[in-house]
């Protein structure tokens, strides 16, 4: 098994290196695998800020709501930090 391992390390090792080495196509030029495109960067810092937002709003609508139900959760339960008399 760890012969296998070591085969497809070293597969993956000569893909990396062989890619690497590729000189870079012109977007649109048509080249399988010469193109080096790393995404729309504006859209993300986008998506990463707008789904920072829901969470905000979310904690400050839900978070008295949840303090309510924490408290009245730790109020009904009997016996927290109590003496250890027992019942007795």
């Amino acid at each position: 098994m760890g012969q296998r391992i070591g085969q497809a390390g070293r597969a993956l090792t000569a893909r990396w290196l062989a890619w690497a080495a590729s000189p870079p196509g012109r977007p649109g030029d048509g080249s399988p695998g010469h193109e080096r495109d790393r995404g729309d960067v504006p859209g993300w810092v986008m998506i990463t800020v707008m789904t920072a937002a829901l969470v905000v709003a979310i904690a400050t609508l839900a978070t008295p709501a949840l303090q309510n139900l924490f408290t009245s959760a730790i109020n009904s339960v009997s016996g927290v930090g109590g003496g250890g008399g027992g019942g007795k």
